[in-house]
């Protein structure tokens, strides 16, 4: 398909300059609206304006401008149907070959804190996205620009092949056309959801058609299994980037499993504001502890399991010096991955002494206010929740037992209550202070839980706190916490079986507290 006239006019005019010259040294005509008419005339290069082409002036204050038969009969019309070039000739319509158009910033507009209701709307792209569509659906004699980073390759392809384009160059750009247009309309929808009242919180965030709009951020050599492709992406409507955001400074390239991991310890770390440390394996913490300071809180966090550290994924909410880097290959065998906010440069000076290491960089952003959504995809469907983000504080506690928690065990049961939310269910993480000595995850039963976390403890769960991510259904993980000495617990609550498991602490004068909060993790 060659290009002999081309419709010209974007919002964002990165790299127009070079585009417009270079169609313009090909002799390929080119028409414009508004401001992109004139950024172009100004480049000493000829123009034809929409308003001249058509007849009709822009109106409503540029609502309308290219909705227009002349504009979009020249796009739609088929080469190869004599009826449809008949119908432009006696009309006096012109063939346009090439839409290049870029979209209103609406995403950018809605973004900021002062937006307005109106300037959101007056921000809705209606003539763009049509032009774009009505390209896309002709792309074997239309080609639909509608990005400046397409820019480039389509004008190569125009200069090495005498103006013309391949069928499959016209139908990739078609593609990424309905891709954008898609994204462009749910965005808005979003938006106006969120901007009126609804019956209720659920309605508001969980609306009857939800669409989630993926960028690729990288292919993968693999998925959890050599056999399975799989490749990274990102949420493009989510103002929290998380670790999608982060920055490899060295290493092997990550796998689907390291990033799945680097996640989960990212998500713990971010969770606290003192220094702390997350170690992760198989998406599970098998040491966290929080301390005056970061070096501290690493070593505690090693010293929970050292053994399961073994290969592991290290998260870090603070800075990591050299001294701290020194630690950190001085006391673990073999690391996978480590993951912070930021790094000395002589930490990493001491890291490239270990090539293999993959160095993460991530900033601690402060979290989104907009509700966040968390998706589990099942074969034919999807499941789809709040992010569970509730936080307990010593006033949201209440104490059940007669005998009452001291202060220092009262710090320990809400730091263990605070990584058991990242444990998979059935999960019990046991604590002395703020740092964990033994976690039981992913039972059947929450009976081998206590006693896979007792194990992990050994004489270290005497005199720890127990937090259980569920309530107990019987009085046998009581017994058993009893028998290891574990000095308090914490426990949501609310098993019609209560009442028995309170009995069993006041007799064996174990203080609980409920939190009213499950924390299930499937």
């Amino acid at each position: 398909m060659k290009v002999q006239r081309a419709l010209v006019s974007v919002s964002d005019k990165t790299g127009l300059e070079e585009f417009v010259k270079g169609l313009d040294k090909l002799g390929i005509e080119i028409i414009s609206t508004g401001g992109t008419a004139k950024r172009i005339s100004g480049l000493g290069i000829p123009v034809k304006l929409v308003s001249a082409y058509t007849g009709y002036p822009e109106m409503l204050d540029g609502r309308v401008k290219t909705l227009n038969p002349k504009i979009h009969a020249g796009i739609l019309a088929l080469r190869d149907n004599k009826d449809h070039m008949l119908k432009l000739e006696e009309n006096g319509i012109l063939t346009i070959d090439m839409v290049v158009v870029n979209l209103y910033p609406f995403e950018e507009t809605v973004s900021r804190e002062d937006v307005t209701k109106e300037e959101a709307i007056e921000n809705i792209d209606i003539g763009g996205p049509t032009m774009l569509r009505s390209a896309a659906k002709n792309y074997r004699f239309v080609a639909a620009v509608s990005s400046p980073s397409q820019y480039e390759r389509v004008l190569r392809e125009l200069q090495e092949n005498g103006s013309e384009l391949a069928e499959d160059t016209l139908k990739a750009l078609a593609e990424e056309v309905f891709a954008k247009t898609s994204r462009y309309d749910a965005l808005i929808a979003r938006y106006l959801a969120k901007g009126e009242k609804t019956a209720s919180r659920e309605e508001a965030e969980l609306p009857d058609r939800i669409d989630f709009h993926f960028e690729k951020v990288r292919k993968l050599r693999y998925g959890e299994n050599p056999h399975q492709h799989a490749a990274f992406y990102r949420d493009t409507s989510s103002r929290d980037a998380g670790i999608c955001g982060l920055e490899q400074l060295q290493g092997k390239e990550l796998s689907f499993n390291n990033i799945l991991d680097l996640n989960a310890a990212f998500e713990m770390v971010r969770s606290f504001t003192s220094p702390t440390v997350s170690i992760v394996k198989h998406n599970n913490p098998c040491g966290v502890a929080t301390a005056e300071t970061l070096e501290e809180a690493y070593l505690e966090a090693l010293d929970s399991d050292p053994l399961s550290a073994f290969g592991s994924i290290m998260g870090f909410n603070g800075v990591i010096d050299g001294k701290m880097a020194e630690t950190i290959l001085d006391k673990a065998d073999f690391i996978e991955c480590i993951i912070a906010p930021a790094y000395e440069e002589e930490a990493l000076t001491v890291f490239k002494n270990k090539k293999n290491l993959r160095l993460l960089k991530v900033p601690l952003l402060v979290k989104s206010s907009t509700s966040e959504r968390d998706l589990k995809k099942i074969r034919g469907g999807a499941l789809i929740q709040d992010i569970d983000e509730r936080a307990v504080s010593r006033d949201d506690i209440k104490i059940v037992t007669k005998q009452k928690p001291s202060n220092d065990q009262l710090e320990s049961l809400l730091f263990a209550w605070k990584v058991v939310k990242y444990v998979k269910s059935n999960a019990i993480v046991l604590s002395r202070g703020t740092k964990t000595v033994g976690i039981g995850a992913g039972q059947m039963s929450r009976v081998d839980s206590v006693i896979i976390a007792i194990r992990k403890a050994a004489e270290r769960a005497k005199g720890a706190s127990l937090a259980s991510d569920a309530f107990f259904p019987k009085t046998d993980s009581i017994e058993a916490a009893q028998k290891a000495g574990i000095s308090s617990i914490i426990q949501p609550g609310g098993s019609i079986r209560d009442e028995e498991i309170i009995e069993a602490c006041n007799r064996l004068k174990i203080p609980m507290v409920f939190t009213g909060v499950r924390h299930f993790k499937h």
